[in-house]
């Protein structure tokens, strides 16, 4: 397999930045061992106008028998022929997405020690390979490449013989691709769309994969058109883990959505003259309505669940009445933005002691979130489809049972008041519904009589005598400390 990695630049941004970003020197051939052959990465060409970088890798069938040596051989006399003639050494486009991930394993993760800058910047670059298996031909290439921002996305397709045309195209194309883009999210999409467009594995699947797709994902794939189609083929079409990865990247649209249309709304202030006072912003509010209500019940151990870029976990951390505080959210980027908000990074072992952000999805329930005074869903439910919400509620009241809950959502019954908000519309696009004070009520009561809580509300917001206050907030208070019937499995989405 052979990959090439092309970009341009000016004297005063040399296309040469691409050996810092990729960290292979251009006056070196790197040559690494593999455990399935040889990669060699070497530049063809690299001058300050014009740097190219290549990725050959030469597999080698014998030692992917030898990695998997005395596993499950069972016995059989022919086990070891076995070894030889299964389909592992044809998975070319696995084998190569394994190799980039270890070559270029910094550059993927757009990390640059020596120029910390240079992997935020968005780049020309072409990228060519020359043959790839494409088991759907050049229409998949622009389904799956044509959605994530390359200007051009060419798929030539590559005939059986050229001296017998009559025999038609292979199942393989040559690919090229050209944009602005940076250097991490072309890798990554490589990552994950070669071998969905060979639909085939070099290696068994485990539940891990799910992670790795949407880590790799991160950013382009929960929005991509066919976000199931590449979940399917990533995951060898294991059923159960597909339909894990499209529930969760489901609930990443929460994160990775436009956020400017719910902040006009939630900070809508009108134009004022300097001598005029300014309105707090209703997401202020709503904090600050949490927080009273969170010491008002006692809490000191919280969890914002769907925590988001961690504005409400950077407010719990600054009073030292919450003595532990854990953010969970199922996008990484956004724990990733949270963790630089909270400065995780410089903190003293004990104060960053006191903070932990989770990886996870509400949509199952988690041992890591059982035993704690209380939980916040701020601003989360109205992201989900009705439909999956018995499985957020058994995830948080039957199985975490904190002693304490509390949720705000929108009053959609306010949104007359919003001027700039067209009549009919939800305050965000990603809203799957908004609901009267009456309708939330009603689910909130029956959350507290299926799990022995009692529950009051609390308008959060300029409480309008005709049309309710902006955010509605329901206090749920633990009365019983007995489980439910009815819970799935552990391990089983509720």
């Amino acid at each position: 397999m052979f990959l090439t990695i092309t970009t341009t630049g000016t004297a005063e941004n040399p296309a040469t930045d691409l050996g810092f970003l990729l960290h292979k020197h251009p006056d070196r051939v790197r040559v690494e061992n593999q455990s399935h052959g040889t990669a060699h990465v070497f530049y063809p060409e690299a001058t300050a106008e014009r740097c190219t970088a290549a990725l050959l890798l030469e597999v080698d069938p014998v030692a992917l028998v030898r990695r998997g040596q005395g596993k499950g051989r069972g016995g059989a006399p022919d086990a070891a022929l076995a070894q030889y003639v299964n389909d592992r050494p044809y998975a070319a486009s696995s084998l190569l997405a394994v190799a980039l991930s270890g070559v270029f394993r910094t550059a993927l993760k757009g990390q640059c020690a020596l120029r910390p800058e240079l992997p935020e910047q968005v780049r020309p670059l072409r990228i060519e390979i020359p043959v790839l298996p494409a088991r759907g031909g050049a229409e998949l290439v622009h389904r799956l490449f044509g959605p994530l921002g390359w200007d051009l996305v060419q798929a030539e397709a590559v005939p059986l013989d050229e001296q017998f045309p009559e025999w038609g195209d292979s199942r393989y194309v040559r690919l090229v691709l050209e944009g602005e883009l940076r250097l991490a999210d072309a890798l990554r999409q490589l990552y994950v769309l070669l071998p969905v467009l060979d639909d085939s594995k070099h290696y068994w699947i485990a539940p891990d994969e799910v992670d790795k797709l949407l880590r790799a994902g991160d950013g382009w794939l929960a929005a991509h058109p066919e976000n199931g189609l590449i979940s399917s083929r990533y995951l060898a079409r294991h059923k159960r883990l597909t339909q894990d990865a499209i529930e969760r990247l489901e609930l990443v649209r929460l994160a990775e959505a436009d956020g400017s249309e719910v902040e006009e709304i939630d900070n809508a202030v009108d134009e004022t003259r300097d001598t005029e006072e300014r309105p707090v912003p209703l997401a202020v509010q709503r904090r600050e309505a949490i927080l009273a209500a969170l010491r008002g019940a006692g809490a000191a151990r919280v969890l914002d669940l769907g925590c988001g870029q961690g504005q409400l976990v950077q407010a719990l951390f600054k009073d030292v009445s919450f003595t532990e505080i854990v953010g969970m959210d199922v996008s990484v980027r956004a724990l990733n933005i949270a963790a630089k908000r909270l400065r995780l990074e410089r903190m003293g072992e004990r104060q960053s002691a006191r903070v932990t952000l989770l990886q996870g999805s509400l949509a199952y329930t988690d041992k890591r979130l059982a035993g704690y005074d209380a939980a916040v869903l701020s601003e989360v439910i109205e992201h989900l489809d009705l439909e999956r919400l018995p499985a957020l509620e058994y995830a948080v009241f039957g199985s975490a049972r904190p002693r304490t809950v509390l949720v705000t959502t929108p009053n959609v019954e306010y949104n007359v008041r919003w001027e700039t908000l067209p009549a009919g519309h939800v305050r965000h696009g990603d809203h799957r519904f908004e609901w009267t004070r009456e309708e939330f009520r009603a689910w909130a009561g029956q959350v507290a009589q299926r799990h022995g809580y009692e529950v009051a509300y609390v308008p959060i917001g300029d409480d309008d005598p005709e049309v309710g206050p902006p955010t509605q907030m329901a206090v749920f208070t633990q009365t019983e400390t007995i489980g439910t019937t009815n819970t799935p499995k552990e391990g089983e989405a509720a």
